[in-house]
């Protein structure tokens, strides 16, 4: 009678001293760490890129740094993280290598889903000294056009009807900083980690307006005790799949239901505001910089945009990951030319980088086999991307007389997108996107019309600046795009764009 096979053990404290060769593990004390950041968001992307500069740092110079996880929107952490002592493991994979390592930056996690208390405990603590926020660009309850503040919004109206008990991530931040000014009064670095432009600007914004609806001292306390940098974050990291918590399991002996994957390439770059005590990340590979403008548009317009772009044709392209739509010809080719003929001129110098070396490294690392990053994972929440990684370049272009012949094509493709999701196209795919409702009722209303839906589109003017919705070539450009790409053959399409610029494929 063959015996029970033995329980695989779960990853916590206990088994940090038993981790398998080849594991990295914190170098450092865990139970002497104590906290002094809350981050806001501990989704897949702050578990592979900040938490880990901070495990980093830890190692080199131990002190009161350790992260205290808050989710207000879902996933619930405490099924996972909490019941694993905030341990998890992140695993670097490139092609056919893999390199795990065993994170312990975090030493709490906290649910506030239902109820703004529990985040509201943390955030408004004395011994927090920096906030930090991955909450993706809709989160920050902005317009995308311009970033100021929407008003309009279901999350915001309540918040500014019901300020002590908030529901936005702006609201909850305004009245933590508010119980902060009533109790001990010490200052605190809020720190946003999302793709926006001047994405420390956009929050103090959408702060700022809230605190002066509120009224009395709060504005004048936040400017003078809050410091609100901006940032450029930048590390592939895909949802993690059951593959995932499989090889762990198999492979590494335990069982890790928090597990994320990345990319070997990282980097962070920190404009220096602070207020009060802030982590030397500069130590371990971060850079502070007076200025990160040049560094987020190099990234925005470069990699994002080829990320954005790949993802819509990729789809059409009946293709399912990043990887795959760098290994047809067609699109690899298209993507180099459009970065490099109209998205790379829109650039201003970045210290210490050749763009066209950067435009390979970037595509080079979207090739990356290892890396399933799905077409329609990239294409979520659309609408608040596209401003930065597409838009932004194409406004630059057109004030300088220059064309948009291929950056058109991605909004026209961002665009076609939505259409098909609609039912009136065939409810193609699912969406997942705060304009998805209102693409699609003007698709139902309008029907196979190009340049109406284009015009209907384009009059949004929270994405659409009244600079490029006046602009007749650029809606002549993005019509022709649409029409073409909401045709029977949108790949033959962009083939005949290809083949009309010379682009091999």
């Amino acid at each position: 009678m063959s015996a029970a096979p033995r329980p695989v053990p779960t990853l916590g404290n206990g088994l940090l001293g038993q981790l398998p060769a080849g594991v990295a593990a914190p170098a450092y004390d865990r139970a002497a760490l104590a906290p002094g950041i809350a981050h806001i968001g501990v989704g897949a992307f702050h578990r592979a890129h900040q938490a880990e500069f901070t495990d980093d740092l830890l190692g080199v110079e131990f002190g009161r740094w350790g992260i205290i996880g808050i989710n207000v929107r879902p996933p619930v952490l405490a099924d996972t993280l909490g019941r694993q002592d905030g341990l998890y493991t992140r695993l670097l994979r490139e092609n056919e290598r893999v390199e795990p390592r065993v994170i312990g930056s975090i030493v709490r996690v906290v649910d506030s889903q239902d109820d703004p208390a529990p985040a509201l405990g943390v955030l408004a603590s004395g011994e927090i000294d920096v906030i930090s926020l991955t909450i993706t660009e809709k989160g920050y309850c902005h317009r995308p056009a311009s970033g100021v503040l929407d008003e309009t919004a279901p999350d915001i109206m309540h918040d500014l009807a019901h300020p002590e008990a908030p529901r936005s991530v702006p609201g909850i931040l305004l009245r933590a900083l508010e119980q902060r000014m009533a109790t001990h009064g010490r200052p605190v670095t809020v720190m946003s980690c999302d793709n926006i432009p001047s994405n420390g600007a956009v929050l103090k914004t959408v702060v700022a307006t809230l605190a002066e609806r509120r009224g009395g001292q709060l504005a004048n306390w936040i400017g003078a005790n809050v410091a609100f940098p901006s940032t450029m974050v930048d590390r592939i990291a895909p949802a993690t799949s059951e593959a995932d918590l499989a090889f762990v399991e198999s492979h590494l002996g335990y069982a890790d239901r928090a597990v994320v994957v990345g990319e070997p390439f990282r980097q962070w770059v920190i404009e220096q505001r602070f207020a009060g005590r802030f982590p030397g990340w500069n130590r371990v590979g971060a850079g502070f910089v007076d200025d990160v403008e040049a560094f987020e548009h190099l990234k925005m317009r470069i990699l994002n945009g080829a990320q954005s772009t790949l993802c819509y044709l990729g789809v059409f392209a009946g293709l399912e990951y990043t990887c795959d739509d760098m290994a047809d010809p067609l699109l690899a080719g298209f993507i180099r030319r459009m970065l490099v003929e109209e998205s790379l001129p829109t650039l201003q110098p970045v210290p210490g980088v050749d763009p066209l070396a950067y435009v390979e490294q970037s595509l080079a690392r979207l090739r990356n086999t290892a890396i399933r990053h799905r077409n329609h994972q990239i294409a979520t929440d659309g609408s608040q991307k596209i401003v930065q990684r597409i838009l932004n370049p194409i406004r630059d272009r057109l004030r300088r007389g220059e064309g948009i012949e291929l950056l058109s094509v991605p909004v026209a493709a961002w665009m076609a997108y939505l259409i098909r999701a609609s039912a009136r196209f065939g409810s193609a795919w699912r969406v997942e996107d705060p304009y998805a409702a209102r693409v699609a009722g003007l698709a139902d209303r309008i029907g196979h019309d190009p340049k109406a839906l284009a015009g209907a589109i384009i009059a949004i003017d929270t994405i659409f600046t009244a600079e490029l919705a006046g602009s007749a070539v650029f809606r002549t450009m993005v019509t022709e795009r649409l029409s073409g790409l909401l045709s029977g053959d949108p790949v033959g399409y962009l083939r005949a764009v290809c083949a009309a610029r010379g682009i091999e494929g």
